[in-house]
């Protein structure tokens, strides 16, 4: 499904029911946004490991613009500001109420600044293995010298330069990263999940390359205007969002909770899949 919105058109599919039956009653459930990562992927990898969250609330999953199914459109609005008004655009489109915001990695600084600049828009909010400003990347830089394999540096400095010219080099690099993003790496369900998932160069390019976005984005000081009940998740062993700045994000938003996961890095849907929806699930139950 698509939304024609603020001059593109977003794809985006809900999964679970909003109304089911409860004895004499028909009950409302949560509406939760699925924010992806990257920038330059799509919500597929979401799927199915996210299907379980369907028991407790309405998930609807959506594709960043230029990227996935959605529209192409200017490169230039590539970006995180644009990503942000596009999410509140489509709650808007789609008649939604305040939402549950869902964000892991790169889909979690979209969700930090959504829940900052539309707080009332937002009823809970889970950031998933995420930073608030650019210091993970030098941060990240440092241990691919320090404990990358010849393989992962070079693939690295592809990301470090904004140098993917197609599918297959992002596709490439995924492979060559794959045992640092989970500790429970799998090569082939990793591979089936590359194999469905739509790449995008363009995006990941303007935001990690020399002059792109997330090298000076800087949220902290939009963190105090969060109000929404906050969840914030992280892997132990996570090489491109350590654990720090998740402890960072927690010391920011007032009141919100922190949880790390002690055997996982940046995949806890692949890690940790069972920990995490149980996470999810009971701090939306307990928080509504």
């Amino acid at each position: 499904m698509f939304a024609a919105i603020r001059g593109t058109r977003i794809y985006f599919d809900v999964n679970g029911a909003g109304l089911v039956p409860q004895g004499n009653a028909m009950v409302e459930r949560p509406v939760a946004f699925v924010i992806h990562g990257g920038p330059g992927g799509d919500h597929s990898g979401f799927k199915p490991g996210f299907d379980g969250l369907t028991d407790s609330m309405q998930l609807v999953y959506f594709d960043h613009r230029g990227q996935g199914r959605s529209d192409k459109g200017d490169p230039s609005l590539y970006t995180l500001d644009e990503n942000v008004e596009d999410m509140e655009a489509l709650r808007r489109h789609l008649g939604i109420g305040p939402i549950v915001s869902l964000g892991t990695s790169y889909g979690g600084m979209v969700a930090m600044a959504h829940a900052a600049r539309y707080p009332a828009a937002v009823s809970q909010l889970i950031l998933c293995v995420t930073a608030s400003h650019h210091g993970f990347i030098p941060a990240a830089q440092d241990f691919i010298a320090s404990h990358g394999t010849p393989a992962q540096r070079d693939a690295c400095a592809m990301l470090w330069a904004g140098a993917f010219a197609s599918d297959a080099d992002m596709r490439h690099f995924y492979e060559v990263m794959a045992p640092l993003y989970s500790v429970r790496h799998d090569p082939l369900a990793a591979q089936a999940v590359r194999g469905r998932g739509i790449l995008s160069p363009e995006p990941i390019n303007r935001a990690f390359g020399p002059d792109g976005f997330l090298r000076t984005y800087d949220l902290r000081p939009e963190l105090q205007h969060i109000t929404a009940p906050t969840l914030i998740l992280a892997g132990a062993h996570d090489w491109i969002c350590p654990p720090r700045f998740s402890e960072e994000i927690h010391a920011l938003i007032p009141g919100s909770r922190y949880h790390l996961f002690d055997n996982a890095s940046h995949s806890l849907r692949g890690d940790v899949p069972e920990g995490l929806r149980a996470a999810i699930t009971g701090f939306v139950a307990n928080t509504l």
